[in-house]
């Protein structure tokens, strides 16, 4: 199988990349990627000289270059988005361009050329929040909270339009909050592990008791190979390992594993439309597919504490690029500024 991998140099896509060439020996991957901030060519540097692995910088919403990178590809696997609710607030547009156009003119050359699958990975975020029960599951409405939520609701219904009125060869799969290696550190846990580690002071929204169903990337990857071979067409696919915990607990639980004091924490100015529960049902994957995750989170946070340590040059290069220092470092350094430590 010939897969065609859009945004490959992200976070999952990165690590589904990993994962396919690894398990699967006779698959080969075109990874389409433009490289912008958050994206990171040392994710698979490794990968370079494997015969099996070609990577193609280019925008996803460039018709001439999407048709280029589909020649002779088996299957789509469609990570490419822009993901960060923060940034989407500051600049909205950008994620409607990369997220649904993006997604637009990628569905339209894939069916042009007859490609047998595309897997579109959307997120949990497109159902909006949840009380202090209940999980989602794949016939809850879509009420996105955020400019991120709602360009990926966009997506996600752009791509159920083409299934039904062009036949597509769709599948969309929708996971929780994902964790573990080359996560880019503007999102929480990798954030977390590199403040402390420097003894910084860690941000925390609110009074940190936000709730998330957290996922080890790997069992997320192995949960996407499952569905891209076996899942239904047309279907929509939960992916969650029922790992609930408010986001101060998860800093805790860093703060342990490191060693370090909680008089690190400090809660700041809660963002604007911040969800305050996700919890995901895989019932569906989980009885169709057989799937299952490996890790709790006990066992998946270790892990990734070990591997941030274990590779300081991966994030110093991050954190000395200029975009680091002019937007991400600054916006951390302001909330910060407005916070109250932990009481």
């Amino acid at each position: 199988m010939r897969i065609l991998v859009t945004g490959g140099l992200g976070f999952i896509g990165s690590n589904y990349v990993r994962y396919m060439l690894r398990e699967h020996p006779e698959v080969s991957i075109v990874n389409l990627d433009k490289v912008t901030d958050v994206a990171n060519p040392a994710n698979l540097r490794d990968l370079e000289s494997d015969p099996r692995y070609r990577f193609v910088r280019g925008d996803v919403a460039d018709p001439a270059v999407v048709a280029a990178a589909l020649d002779g590809i088996d299957a789509v696997v469609h990570f490419a988005a822009e993901s960060h609710v923060d940034r989407s607030i500051e600049d909205p547009g950008s994620f409607f361009r990369t997220n649904v156009e993006g997604t637009l003119v990628l569905v339209e050359q894939a069916t042009r050329r007859k490609v047998g699958r595309f897997l579109h990975i959307s997120t949990d975020e497109v159902y909006g929040s949840l009380g202090a029960s209940g999980s989602f599951q794949e016939g809850f409405p879509l009420r996105p909270n955020s400019p991120y939520a709602a360009s990926k609701a966009a997506a996600d219904l752009l791509l159920r339009a083409w299934a039904k009125t062009y036949g597509a060869p769709v599948v969309i799969t929708r996971s929780s909050n994902n964790y573990g290696p080359y996560q880019f550190p503007e999102k929480l846990i990798p954030l977390m592990i590199l403040r402390a580690f420097e003894d910084g002071t860690l941000p925390v929204y609110g009074d940190g008791s936000n709730v998330r169903d957290w996922i080890h990337v790997e069992d997320h990857c192995r949960a996407l190979d499952l569905v891209l071979r076996e899942g239904r067409l047309g279907e929509v696919y939960n992916i969650g390992s029922r790992s609930e915990m408010p986001n101060i607990e998860i800093v805790r639980t860093i703060l342990r594993l490191l060693g370090k004091p909680e008089s690190l924490i400090r809660f700041v100015e809660d963002r604007p439309g911040h969800d305050f529960r996700y919890a995901i049902d895989p019932g569906k994957i989980e009885s169709e597919l057989g799937w299952r995750p490996e890790r709790t989170v006990g066992e998946g946070l270790a892990e990734t504490v070990e591997w941030y340590l274990s590779h300081r040059e991966w994030w110093d290069e991050i954190r000395s690029r200029p975009s680091w220092r002019r937007y991400f470092s600054a916006m951390y350094d302001q909330r910060l500024s407005r916070g109250r430590p932990l009481q």
